[in-house]
């Protein structure tokens, strides 16, 4: 990726950066806003669970599936170009979603959706990395993060806000359809104010090994969606047990292409080295617990205990909370001291937080506040942000510096695959349990409860199994310094970091 910026930078950088911050502002607001509205969206349109899960799980695999290909077709085609491209498709499918007639045409914008955001998400960083000089780009990433922390926090009150007004009497929709000024907006100001440009060596593309791994995804997470709707026929067992064969196949490829020209979709030796594909471990397993955790509680909390959007988006304050002031202490503190022991630490404490969830609802029951959550909740936070923070500089710290790109893209998609596979696998540990509920006996608080319950307890598990994967990861994470190297790179790196890290926080603050 080309990063080098003019002698004199361009007077309009500013207002270009505006534009980008804006739109990946809306990308996180989006995100974030649509987990709360999702009871509500059952209720109006009579969605399925199965329904309920692909509009949350779509946007994520089609996003995770086009993150690496979009970055790619803004080295080769313009980074301008292709920012336009997707703000303009996200706008557009923004629109869609908020017209959708029916659940079936709410989850295919939703995968509209996700593919444009794949699209604009990655030139952000790029077109950073090319307006603004080396001496700027730290105050700029501190902006970038910012940014992205007061989206994801004010995302699902605005969501709640939007949903229990019901403007317009569109209920829901107005969630969707707040994207549209601002995306016009954006588009019109990116026009005028953004810089072209291009890497001069772009890697080619590789859409042989996208249809393979978008295959091999969809071959395992559509059976484990759909199965609990449809009673679990032999098919989805089939197609989930031949799913590693399209994997197989797909690594097979991917080690020949790199032979060919080297331009693989997935840079296979990553893998080689030890910190990165523990760390790998870690993003797909974190990923899995914050999809299982946020989408069933939100459902338990709305249509289990029956609260509002609103009051359901304001107990979920006391986990940014956590998850804020943890992270700020972990970076600053905590993690030059005492290193991967801080990360370890975060995944044992958010998984105390599940059980003394569990104990609340035990004890407490359908009557359960709001205010009695707010232990948990704070508990789970501070663990998360432990965690957050951290991950990626540990995961990348050992990674050669040409490959840094492709690592950090590489995190990011792991981490969105691991939150689609996390949403299919509520199927599993709670419809499951809600759909073998007894209604006659039990009320709803009890069932959905239940299903909670069960829930918190693979939580667990992936945060103990992430546990374990750390060990793998250095004691210290190396640090990429800029005397040891090109600036772009460093640049390159940081910028990829605080791009991994913004997605993590994303769904740190997503309930």
């Amino acid at each position: 990726m080309s990063t080098d910026v003019p002698v004199t930078p361009d007077p309009r950088r500013w207002l270009a950066l505006a534009v980008v911050m804006t739109a990946s502002l809306m990308d996180m607001v989006d995100v974030t806003i649509v987990n709360i509205a999702v009871p509500s969206i059952q209720r109006d349109t009579g969605a399925s669970f199965s329904a309920i899960q692909w509009i949350t799980a779509g946007y994520a695999l089609a996003f995770a599936i086009g993150l690496i290909t979009g970055g790619r077709l803004g080295d080769i085609y313009g980074r301008k170009r292709l920012f336009l491209l997707g703000i303009g498709g996200f706008t557009i499918a923004s629109a869609l979603c908020g017209l959708a007639a029916n659940p079936d045409m709410l989850v295919a914008t939703r995968i509209l959706q996700g593919a444009a955001g794949a699209m604009m998400v990655p030139q952000v960083l790029s077109i950073i990395h090319t307006t603004f000089p080396a001496n700027e780009r730290g105050k700029v990433f501190g902006m970038f993060g910012a940014m992205i922390g007061l989206g994801a926090v004010t995302g699902p009150l605005f969501g709640a806000l939007l949903t229990q007004w019901n403007l317009f009497g569109l209920q829901w929709r107005p969630i969707f359809l707040i994207n549209l000024p601002v995306g016009i907006a954006g588009l019109v100001l990116g026009v005028r104010y953004i810089t072209e440009s291009k890497a001069p060596k772009a890697m080619r593309l590789d859409l042989v090994g996208v249809a393979l791994v978008s295959v091999g995804l969809l071959m395992l997470l559509y059976p484990l969606t759909q199965g609990q709707q449809s009673g679990w026929p032999v098919w989805g067992f089939v197609s989930m047990g031949a799913s590693p064969l399209v994997f197989a196949l797909f690594v097979r490829y991917e080690r020949a292409k790199a032979r060919k020209d080297g331009s693989p979709l997935v840079e296979l030796s990553l893998f080689r080295v030890k910190s990165f594909a523990a760390g790998i471990g870690v993003q797909l397993v974190f990923g899995i617990v914050a999809g299982i955790f946020f989408l069933v509680w939100t459902l338990y909390m709305q249509i289990g205990l029956g609260w509002s959007p609103l009051r359901a988006g304001l107990t979920g304050l006391p986990f940014a909370l956590g998850v804020s002031t943890a992270a700020g202490l972990s970076v600053q503190l905590l993690v030059p001291r005492f290193g991967r022991k801080v990360l370890q630490a975060g995944a044992l404490v958010m998984a105390a937080g599940t059980g003394i969830y569990v104990w609340e609802i035990g004890r407490y029951g359908g009557g359960i506040h709001s205010w009695q959550m707010m232990l948990p909740l704070l508990v789970m936070g501070a663990g998360m942000g432990l965690i957050v923070a951290p991950l990626t500089d540990s995961v990348l710290s050992e990674v050669p510096r040409e490959h840094a790109g492709s690592a950090s893209g590489l995190i990011n998609t792991t981490n969105q695959l691991g939150v689609a596979l996390g949403m299919g696998l509520v199927s599993v540990c709670f419809f499951g349990v809600v759909e073998h509920g007894d209604r006659a006996r039990q009320t709803a608080a009890q069932i959905f409860g239940a299903g909670f319950t069960d829930s918190l307890g693979w939580v667990a598990g992936g945060l103990l199994l992430a546990f374990a994967l750390m060990f793998a990861l250095p004691k210290r994470a190396k640090q990429h310094t800029e005397d040891t190297g090109d600036v772009a790179d460093v640049a390159n790196v940081t910028g990829t970091a605080v791009s991994a890290a913004a997605e993590e926080a994303e769904l740190a603050l997503a309930p």
